[in-house]
Order: structure tokens, then C-alpha cells, then sequence
């Protein structure tokens, strides 16, 4: 793969990074403690997750943060590796972006805060969803990408 090819991965990854940042900007300058309803099944709110998904370990003690960013960093070094040296089908590139971006955008959180800001509540009648960030979204995205271009691959 050229160099070309490559970059225009990396700037996937930066734009999953940014819009997770200036996202995460807007909800600390913007929400505090209000919330706003988007529509009947979102709302903006905000949220400090001190543990991984799903707040696992968040009450642990405050160890899990070096924990969960050395983890972080470590998937962020491999994937960079893996961008740089190897080929792949381009969705299986695009997917590995997308995660490299969500797990940076979480990881530059958890390195300056101590936490990842949350902020997306979706929820149907008394059913609420974990809050969750862009970061989150990029990395879901990259994960369903990925699936895709394995079964694409079969």
C-alpha cells in the first residue's frame, strides 16, 4: 500500500479524534449539570466514566486508569504498526482507523482528566443505555467495519 493510501487512513483516524475532542469541549463548556433532550429516545448529558465500558472497575480505586490507558495505548501502537506495515482490504484499513481514533480520543482522556467524558444517553421508555462519546461511536464503527470486511473476505 502506498503512502498516499496510508495517509488517507491516518486522516480518517484524526477526524474520528477531533470530532470525539471538540465534542467532549462542547459538552463540558455546554452541559454541566443540565441535560438536553434531543428528541424522544437521546439526550445530552454529562458524564465522567472513571472505569471502561459500561463503568467496569469505575469504584476500583483510581489504579484502573493507568490500567485501562496503558491498554489503550498499547491497541493504539499496535494499530498504528499495523497501518503502516502491512496491507489490508480497504475496509479492514478504514476499521482499524476508526478504533485507532475512538481509542486515542478515550485514551487523551483518560491521560488528562483521569476519566473519559461521556455525554449520548439513548434510552426507549424506562430502558437507558449507558452514556457513551464519539470516541465510543468511532470505535463501534470500527469494530461492525471490521466484522464486515471479514465476512467480505470469506
Amino acid at each position: 500500500m502506498n503512502w498516499a493510501k496510508r495517509s488517507a487512513f491516518f486522516l480518517i483516524s484524526v477526524a474520528c479524534f477531533l470530532a470525539d475532542y471538540y465534542s467532549k469541549y462542547w459538552a463540558l463548556t455546554e452541559l454541566g449539570a443540565r441535560k438536553i433532550v434531543v428528541n424522544t429516545y437521546m439526550n445530552f448529558i454529562l458524564a465522567f466514566n472513571h472505569g471502561a465500558a459500561f463503568s467496569f472497575l469505575a469504584r476500583a480505586g483510581g489504579w484502573q486508569r493507568w490500567l485501562f490507558a496503558g491498554f489503550a495505548g498499547i491497541v493504539a501502537l499496535w494499530l498504528i504498526m499495523t497501518l503502516l506495515t502491512k496491507s489490508h482490504h480497504w475496509l479492514m484499513s478504514v476499521s482499524y482507523a476508526c478504533i485507532l481514533g475512538g481509542a486515542v480520543g478515550n485514551l487523551y482522556d483518560r491521560v488528562v482528566y483521569g476519566y473519559v467524558i461521556d455525554f449520548i444517553q439513548w434510552h426507549y421508555r424506562t430502558f437507558y443505555w449507558p452514556v457513551f462519546n464519539l470516541a465510543d461511536v468511532a470505535i463501534t464503527l470500527g469494530v461492525i467495519l471490521m466484522l464486515i470486511a471479514e465476512l467480505h473476505r470469506r
